[in-house]
């Protein structure tokens, strides 16, 4: 082995250690506890995440090892500069990634969402059994929007007469269909009065 190769080597180690000092950093950041929530809000969960979980913390650490490996392969001069700089860059997109997912799943659960049968559902509405459908619907006549399928469910909204709405699933008996907002279902309404739009 030549005294070239084996300098360049030597680079190539330290600009690798100095790349992980430099992830080791970014982490550190993305970790460290913020005590500006406005700081938090403006950085878009990049220190800081307002809501809880580890999804950040693991998104901060795979961000920035592969950003500091992808840094290192495309620097072409200053190999150490790339992989800190790719670190830090890596880190605070996966720390964004992860703050992003932390705050899907507490929405979720603050919104009182649970799943059934494949369905979305917010918690104000009781399950039943049912077959996933999709499709905008149309009201014939101005319908309550129940909170469980039967005329018995207490009625939790309105649909008006000629309103577009989105359906989610469909009762196993086929009398109700289940009617969507964003993806969850908020109530039931009665099949006989509907017709696909």
């Amino acid at each position: 082995m030549t005294a070239t190769a084996i300098t360049k080597k030597n680079i190539n180690a330290k600009a690798f250690i100095l790349g992980l000092a430099a992830t080791a950093t970014a982490l550190s950041m993305t970790a460290a506890p913020v005590t500006a929530s406005a700081m938090s809000q403006k950085l878009g969960g990049v220190i800081g995440c307002d809501a809880s979980g580890g999804k950040q913390e693991a998104g901060a650490v795979i961000g920035g090892l592969a950003g500091a490996l992808v840094g290192n392969k495309l620097s072409k001069h200053d190999k150490g500069a790339g992989t800190a700089i790719g670190a830090v860059v890596g880190a605070g997109a996966g720390s964004y990634v992860g703050c992003n997912m932390q705050k899907s799943r507490a929405a979720e659960n603050a919104g009182g969402v649970y799943v059934s049968d494949g369905i979305r559902v917010s918690n104000s509405v009781d399950a039943a059994p049912m077959t996933k459908i999709s499709g905008k619907y149309v009201a014939r006549s101005t319908l309550n929007l129940r909170a469980s399928a039967s005329t018995r469910g207490q009625a939790v909204g309105s649909v008006r007469a000629g309103e577009t709405f989105q359906a989610l699933g469909r009762t196993g008996d086929g009398k109700w269909i289940l009617v969507g907002q964003d993806g969850v279902g908020v109530g039931y309404v009665s099949s006989a009065y509907v017709y696909k739009a």
